[in-house]
């Protein structure tokens, strides 16, 4: 990954993008990906999407999502504390002692979520995000008014962080390393040349609707889809799994199940073998949660494929994953699509390729 892929990468981790309002970072992913996108195409859900070969009529679709988790403003009490609920999978065990950014309609407003002094009692054993507030410094209602109304978005203050061994942290890392990903693909395979046509898409609302995936899919009718997320990394204290451990560094995860096209998965294993790519393996066996489901079930129906990049302590503040994960599964994918001939046979009753 070279310097300029980098700071591009810290640029959209630093970049307010919670699900429904992700216009902000949108623009910043299309100014990155002018320079060698054949095509731009943009849609009234929000979605991005830089195209390489438009005129081709075998089309892939990458789709990875640029929103991320936060908080929704519910209410504003008389002396200007803020009250708010989940947008996404949020947990408020994580949201106490956290500063805020609100990103209200007059303009950004910081403040801190705090807690009762565990000198007088703490947080009660099962609080929700109803007992927690926001404290911006405001005196009354009025004056938090002018900034921030009901309906009004929030995401933790925090920047991403290098630490040791090109391990990367932050917030929203998912999936925002996606929508990274997905672009870093769009600019190698515009530089390499394909006989495809590669649909690179930022999608949108994947974290509360994954509405944002079923406009991608139904306005560009692909031939076929991978869906770039992240998964459950196991290889840390205190996590567990039924299955094969995840480890950061260990390579890209592609699903296995049901909803699954194997010879997707075909496609990429040979990609990671012509790469010495290691890949890992998860279980989707009804569903993979991601952006793949809504696709698949567009048009006549996708064959979809998911990749995923490990990630440590998902939806937390510190979500954390691997510089060299990313880079190999950038490096898969571009193999993969510079490779394929547009003649792939993805009917899995059929026996070739």
């Amino acid at each position: 990954m070279n310097e300029q892929a980098k700071r591009f990468l810290l640029e959209l981790l630093a970049t307010p993008s919670p699900s429904g309002q992700e216009w902000h970072i949108q623009r910043k992913w299309i100014e990155y990906i002018k320079p060698f996108a054949h095509e731009i195409r943009t849609d009234m859900a929000g979605n991005a999407i830089g195209i390489v070969n438009p005129e081709a009529p075998f089309k892939v679709l990458l789709a990875g999502h640029c929103d991320e988790i936060g908080l929704i403003v519910s209410r504003i009490d008389d002396k200007g504390f803020i009250y708010v609920d989940a947008l996404g999978g949020i947990s408020q065990k994580l949201a106490v002692g956290m500063k805020v950014d609100i990103l209200g309609y007059g303009g950004c407003l910081t403040g801190v979520i705090g807690a009762n002094a565990q000198h007088h009692g703490g947080l009660k054993e099962n609080f929700e995000f109803a007992d927690i507030c926001i404290d911006c410094g405001a005196k009354s209602k009025e004056e938090v008014a002018g900034i921030v109304q009901v309906g009004d978005l929030a995401v933790y203050k925090r920047e991403p962080e290098l630490l040791l061994n090109g391990r990367l942290s932050g917030r929203g890392l998912d999936n925002r390393t996606g929508a990274f990903i997905v672009a870093e693909t769009l600019r190698r395979v515009s530089e390499r040349g394909t006989k495809v046509g590669l649909y690179a898409a930022s999608t949108v609302n994947e974290e509360t609707n994954m509405g944002g995936a079923y406009f991608a899919s139904a306005g560009s009718s692909p031939n076929m889809a991978i869906a770039i997320d992240v998964t459950f990394a196991t290889d840390y204290p205190g996590s567990s799994s039924n299955h094969a451990v995840i480890e950061l560094d260990g390579g890209p995860v592609l699903a296995k199940g049901a909803p699954i096209n194997r010879k997707i998965n075909r496609l990429l294993e040979q990609s990671a073998e012509r790469q010495s790519i290691p890949l890992q393996y998860e279980l989707t066996p009804r569903k993979t949660g991601t952006d793949a489901d809504m696709i698949r079930t567009t048009g006549r129906g996708v064959p979809i494929a998911l990749v995923s990049l490990p990630l440590r302590y998902m939806h937390a503040p510190v979500e954390t994953a691997s510089l060299n994960d990313i880079e190999q599964e950038i490096e898969l994918l571009a193999d993969m699509i510079v490779r394929m001939t547009g003649n792939e046979n993805l009917n899995p009753l059929d026996d070739e390729l």
